[in-house]
């Protein structure tokens, strides 16, 4: 048997961060090559990196969203090619911008069936939503670590809400050890 920890896979990294000044998205979309710009339909300019694979949502305010890294190493590398683009353009990018990460998706496998009928009875209510008429997850909130775990018959998750790569381990760790202790995981 797997050991579920060993499944788990880095899905979607999202950070921010910021270059402390307004931008003319107009002028920059039209001198970053490859930048896509339509503020009727998303008010920040998209600039997507092809290696690591991910996109930079860069607004008017300075701020900047990177979106769809495999990993937190990615990310900060993306936003180095970002700022190092800006650079080129003489945008002035401070040398070594904060960079925060505010979510990391992760997927994992329990290796088994789930019924989620008797998970979300046996888990308690308060900390579960189940609605399968709705949507065929089951949706965990954990406190510690502060994440949200969609679980699914097949015995499938997928982890949100966490700020480091071990916040997953820590929530599979933690689905395990309850399921178990329940009996339902068999």
């Amino acid at each position: 048997m797997t050991d579920p920890k060993d499944t788990i896979n880095i899905e979607n990294v999202v950070a921010s961060t910021g270059i402390g000044q307004e931008l003319d998205l107009q002028s920059v979309a039209m001198d970053l090559e490859g930048a896509d710009y339509d503020p009727e339909q998303f008010p920040g300019l998209v600039y997507r990196t092809q290696n690591p694979k991910s996109a930079a949502l860069i607004f008017r305010s300075g701020k900047i969203v990177c979106t769809g890294a495999k990993s937190t190493d990615d990310v900060h590398e993306s936003l180095r090619i970002v700022f190092d683009k800006l650079r080129e353009l003489q945008i002035q990018v401070n040398e070594d911008p904060e960079i925060v990460v505010q979510n990391i998706v992760t997927s994992a496998d329990l290796g088994r069936n789930l019924n989620l009928n008797a998970i979300a009875i046996g888990l308690g209510l308060e900390n579960i939503e189940y609605e399968p008429e709705q949507f065929p997850g089951l949706v965990y909130r954990l406190d510690d670590p502060e994440v949200v775990a969609l679980l699914f018959g097949s015995g499938k998750l997928v982890i949100t809400g966490g700020k480091k790569p071990e916040d997953a381990e820590h929530a599979v760790d933690k689905i395990v050890s309850r399921l178990e202790d329940l009996g339902l995981l068999e």
